[in-house]
This record gives C-alpha cells, sequence and structure tokens, in this order.
C-alpha cells in the first residue's frame, strides 16, 4: 500500500463520511473507456471544488490563524464527497490503468496546490483571501497538466463573455459545443458531450460537461449586472439555473 493511500485511508475514516458507502466491487478492473475516465476526472474535481467552496467562511475568517484547512484534510474529504456520489473509491482503482494513474496525479495535484497556499489560506487580519472554487480548480488543473499533459488535460471554462480570466478562454471546438449544444434550451441539464477530434495535430478523446449557476453562485455571478463584486469584478446578471461554465477533458489517444 503506498503512502498516499495509507494516508488518505486513515483520514477518511476518521472523518466518518463514507462508513456507509458501498464501493463498487469492479473498481480493480481492466482499463475504463476514455468516456469513463474522463467522466471520472471531471467528477473528482467538482468535488474537490465542493469541499472548498463550503470552506470560504473559515478561510476568510480575518481572525483565524491556522485553520487546519491542510491538503490531506482537503483531499479526504474531497475524496469521502466523490465516493459518495460516484460509489468508487479512488484508491481503489488499479494504479497501473490510466483512471488510477489519472485520477493519483488529479489527488497529488490538490494535495499539493493546498499546501502551497497555506500561507494565503491561514493569513491573519485578512478578510477575503483569494482562494475561490474558480481558483483553486485551475491551480489544480494546472498543476495536473505539469505532470501529466502529454497524456491528459482537465479545464474549465465557459461562454466567452463569461470568462473572467484569460486562461480560460474557450477554444475552437469547445467554444462550438458552447453555443450550438449547451446554449440551447432543449439540451438536457448536465447532459455531457464528447467526441474524438485532434488536438495539437494529436488525436484525442474530448468530453465537456455543463455547469449551471447555483444559488451559492449568484452572490459573484447575479445581480446587478455591472456591480463589482467581492473579487473585484462585475457581475454577470446571472440567474440561478443559467449556463456558466463547462469542465472540459482532453485524453490524448
Amino acid at each position: 500500500m503506498t503512502a498516499l493511500r495509507l494516508r488518505l485511508r486513515c483520514l477518511v475514516t476518521a472523518l466518518t463520511v463514507v462508513a456507509c458507502v458501498q464501493v463498487h466491487p469492479g473498481a480493480l478492473a481492466d482499463d475504463l473507456d476514455d468516456q469513463e475516465v474522463a467522466e471520472r476526472l471531471a467528477d473528482f474535481l467538482r468535488s474537490a471544488r465542493t469541499v472548498v467552496s463550503g470552506y470560504q467562511d473559515v478561510i476568510n475568517a480575518p481572525a483565524a490563524g491556522d485553520k487546519g484547512l491542510t491538503g490531506d484534510r482537503i483531499l479526504a474529504e474531497a475524496t469521502a464527497l466523490y465516493i459518495e456520489r460516484t460509489g468508487e473509491d479512488p484508491l481503489s482503482t488499479d494504479p497501473e490503468s490510466r483512471e488510477g494513474r489519472l485520477l493519483r496525479a488529479q489527488m497529488e495535484a490538490l494535495e499539493a496546490v493546498v499546501a502551497e497556499n497555506q500561507n494565503t489560506i491561514n493569513a491573519p487580519d485578512i478578510g477575503f483571501k483569494g482562494f475561490i472554487p474558480a481558483v483553486f480548480a485551475r491551480l489544480v488543473n494546472e498543476k495536473f497538466e505539469e505532470t501529466v499533459g502529454t497524456e491528459a488535460r482537465v479545464k474549465v471554462t465557459a461562454p466567452e463573455d463569461l470568462v473572467r480570466n484569460r486562461t480560460a478562454r474557450p477554444d475552437e471546438w469547445e467554444r462550438a459545443i458552447l453555443a450550438e449544444k449547451f446554449a440551447d434550451p432543449a439540451w438536457p441539464e448536465e447532459q455531457s458531450f464528447s467526441e474524438v477530434v485532434p488536438v495539437e495535430g494529436r488525436p484525442a478523446f474530448r468530453l465537456i460537461v455543463p455547469e449551471y449557476y447555483r444559488a451559492s453562485c449568484l452572490s459573484c455571478h447575479g445581480g446587478p449586472k455591472g456591480e463589482v463584486d467581492i473579487t473585484g469584478y462585475p457581475k454577470e446578471g446571472g440567474e440561478e439555473g443559467d449556463l456558466a461554465a463547462a469542465i472540459s477533458v482532453t485524453l490524448f489517444q
């Protein structure tokens, strides 16, 4: 058992979040197909981002010092939430399979990003720290790409008029799917789209998953449109249920 697996097992057990969750018996099976691997990478990113979102009040508490939000803790809670949502323990996957390798790379990227931002998270006498879910996800995706970018990439993008960070701008393929499919009122909510297309001259399987504004998003992205939010950006005037973003996963063939 690897040190990462042993440490995470202990943390998840201590949290008691997953005591009653059943893990798929086939989790140790052979490599999954591209669709399933890409979906699981998107699911894990979503789970991790949800955990960071839930700790925003703690992170931004100006009177607190060390908040105990270590990489180990965030990783354990993200893993527990992922298991709850998918029924799969990511560390029960074969570490030699593509799913196992990529999920572990994603988990290590998460842990590293939280560790590197401890000074920000724990900064005393500062309210808003800027370590918001969108920034966290971008940093994790960048760290993930540093490690396995020739094999896989994960990105959070959005319709171009909603993009706040230039690195999140959709590429041509993403732009077309966002405009022609996800923006269509008839498109089923939460339904992803995938196909094999060339990326940088290489064949690649691409999956894109739509995301929609929830009530918790509207303090920054709701109305009144144009009003500056806590991050310093003008609000988009979005409403709950509007298309807000998408998780884009690329698996090179």
